[in-house]
This record gives structure tokens, sequence and C-alpha cells, in this order.
């Protein structure tokens, strides 16, 4: 006789999280950041993606939060992943993000936000054109650029794709030849704006890389390795960082496409971004906080009744199903869940977004415990994730009350 699963009532009752999204540690939730200080001092708002998948947000972000810059936030939609606000584009008629408004003066493109903010609150160690930084802000775009060629164009042949691989791991020698120079990890003698630059992309491409080409570029690459601890140590970069399977999902669209090489060992890694085991990625290697199976209970809990209406299946099938992941995840305990819930499961599963709706190691303890759970009763797997859009992340359909 299989265990019944906790009911919502227990559940809650074993969410102890306190979080203060205002003046705690960094986190995508926030509408408004203080840092200990007034309201009243506000002077900025940014404009940035309801996901946090835009790279250029997470640069402007994660520089406000170094500098802890008291700041509101708006939260606007990306083109692939839904309708774009009205009001924004009557802001800003290109759409793009980010923004900012600054007592009362709009700026866009983040490199000329970020040099406004240092006209306004000094430099985050060199600035941006500081005779050091500006060779270092060349070399992010050549990575770039070296990047976008090997992963978002076709190859016809092995020996192209080859040769687009040797491209971007000799642009990434320059790179590894660049941090070498400092006696510390990043790429001068303490953590800067370059560091922040470069960050964004070079998530993205750890990410992508191992997915679509099979290629670990943390784990190959000592100086990246160790710049990615050293990131890592940062509570401001542990609050905008990302995972390989968000990442690996919401850039086709904005990229315009990702091409597998289909390698032994891309495929290796794409079933186990896709399908776990997710412990041990190289997209995180910081030790797990205590708190990530509260953080993830918690984050379920207050949006469940969206996360029941938008998922495909039955709502109450679902619903019973989602409580038997969760008593797993919280208690160990194992609960057979409904019969053809095993989609419903996974559906979930594949739509946690990183850090949207919480920090990596919560999202991989959810992703086990939804993973586990679906295999008591199947092989089933949920709607496909679209490729040319993310329309089923449309912030839309979380629009009402949770």
């Amino acid at each position: 006789m299989t265990r019944a699963p906790l009911s919502w009532t227990d559940l809650e009752a074993l969410t102890a999280l306190q979080v203060d999204p205002v003046n705690g540690p960094t986190n995508a939730q926030a509408r408004l950041r203080l840092f200990g200080h007034t309201e009243a001092e506000v002077r900025l708002t940014l404009y940035r993606d309801h996901h946090a998948w835009c790279p250029y947000c997470q640069k402007v972000w994660l520089w406000l939060e170094e500098k802890q810059i008291p700041y509101r936030i708006e939260k606007v939609t990306m083109f692939c992943y839904g309708e774009k606000e009205s009001w924004y584009k009557r802001m800003v008629p290109s759409g793009m993000l980010p923004a900012i408004a600054l007592d009362g003066h709009l700026i866009t493109e983040s490199d000329d936000i970020l040099m406004a903010l240092e006209q306004v609150f000094a430099p985050l160690g060199q600035g941006m054109e500081d005779p050091t930084v500006i060779p270092l802000r060349r070399l992010e775009r050549l990575l770039f650029r070296a990047w976008c060629n090997w992963l978002c164009y076709p190859t016809g042949s092995p020996q192209q794709e080859q040769r687009q691989r040797q491209q971007f791991t000799a642009v990434v020698g320059q790179v590894e030849t660049a941090l070498a120079r400092t006696c510390g990890s990043y790429f001068l003698e303490e953590f800067s704006t370059v560091d922040v630059i470069f960050t964004p992309y070079v998530e993205r491409m750890n990410a992508s890389l191992y997915y679509y080409k099979g290629y670990s570029l943390r784990e190959e690459n000592p100086h990246l390795s160790d710049w990615f601890d050293a990131m890592e140590s940062r509570p401001t970069y542990r609050g905008t960082q990302s995972d390989f399977h968000t990442h690996a999902h919401d850039l086709p669209p904005q990229m315009g496409g990702c091409w597998e090489n289909g390698e032994p060992q891309m495929l290796l890694n794409k079933a186990r971004v896709d399908n776990g085991p997710w412990s041990g990625l190289p997209d995180a290697t910081y030790p797990e906080p205590d708190n990530s199976r509260g953080e993830a209970l918690s984050r379920v809990i207050k949006h469940r009744n969206n996360l029941i209406r938008v998922n495909p299946a039955d709502d109450h099938l679902f619903e019973v199903a989602l409580r038997c992941a969760l008593t797993l995840m919280i208690t160990g305990e194992v609960c057979t869940p409904p019969m053809g819930s095993d989609s419903a499961l996974r559906y979930l599963r594949d739509r946690i977004c990183v850090p949207r709706d919480m920090s990596i190691y919560a999202a991989k303890r959810l992703r086990e415990a939804l993973e586990k759970t679906a295999a008591l009763v199947g092989a089933g797997q949920g709607t496909p994730i679209p490729v040319p859009h993310r329309r089923d992340q449309d912030p839309a359909n979380f629009a009402s009350p949770a």
C-alpha cells in the first residue's frame, strides 16, 4: 500500500524559508532593492526581462548589485516568450532590453548604461574606458563572435565543425592568457567591471557548448575554471546565475537557432542536462546551500495554482502528482502518483527556470524529485519545449495571483 502524499497544509507547515527580496541577497523576484537605504533615496529604475534570460540585462543587474545602488525593477516581456508590453514600446520603440531611467532620463544599450552609471555612482574597479579595460572588452566581443559562429550556424562536414571549434578554442586561449596575467582569479587584480562584462555570455557559452557541442568550457580551461569558482564565491553572481537546462532551451529563439554536432559526448551531455542526474554538472560547483529543498518547496507553494492551471494535464491528476513529488523531495518518502501523470510531472520538470523561479540547487532538487516521481508510473514526456520561440513561458500565463 503506497503512502499518501502530504497535503498542501502539511507542506506549507514545512516551509520556514524567510527571504527579504528588498534588502537580502541578490534575487530574481525583487521589484525593489534598497541595500539598507530608504525608498526616498532611489534614483534609478532598471527595466529587465521577466525571466532573467537577457544577457545584457544580467550585466547591468550584476553591476548594480555589486555597487549596491538602490533601484526599482520593472519587468518586460522579451520578444521570444510573449507579447511586448505597449507601455514599454512607447518608452523604447525598438522594445530592446535593458533600459534604465536615471533621475528621469532614459538610457538604453547596456554599455551606454554602464558608462552613465559610472559617471553618477563611480566605476566598479576600473571603468569602461580605462586603458586596461578597453582591450578586454574587445576580447569579450571576439569571444562572442567565435561562439556564435560555432553554435548558431550548421556545419556541412565534420571538417568544418572542427574548424569552427578550433577558431573558438583559439580565442578561448587568448582569454586564458588574459586571466593568467593576474595573480588572482579575475581579469584584473581585483573584481571589476571587466568580470561583469564577461559574465553573461561566458555563462551561456559554458551551458550551450556543453549541451550542443559536447565541449565543457569550464572543465577544459583551468583559468576560466578558477574564474567561475571566484564568481560563484560572490552572492551577487549566484543570485543572477542560471543553469545549463535553462540556458540550453532559452537560447535557440534568442540566437536564431543552436546546432547540435551529434558527437557521442554531445549526446551524453544533452541527455544528462535534459533527464538528469543534474548533480555534479559544471554549471555550479559551490557547496549546495542547506535550504535548497526548502527554497524549491516555498516557490512551488507560492505559485501552485498557476502551475496546475497551465499544465496540459487534468488539474486533479497533476495536483496529486505534484504533492507526491514534493513529499519525496522534502521527506524522502516515496508516494506513487496517479497513472498517466508522468508526462505532466516532466512538463513541469522541463520548465523550471533559473533564476526566475529559484536558484540552481533548488531547481536541481525539484527536477530530481519530479523525475523520480514520474518514473514510478511511466516514461511519458511532456509537451516538447518549442525551438522558434518560448511562448510556453509567456508571463501572461502567470498574471493572475498565485
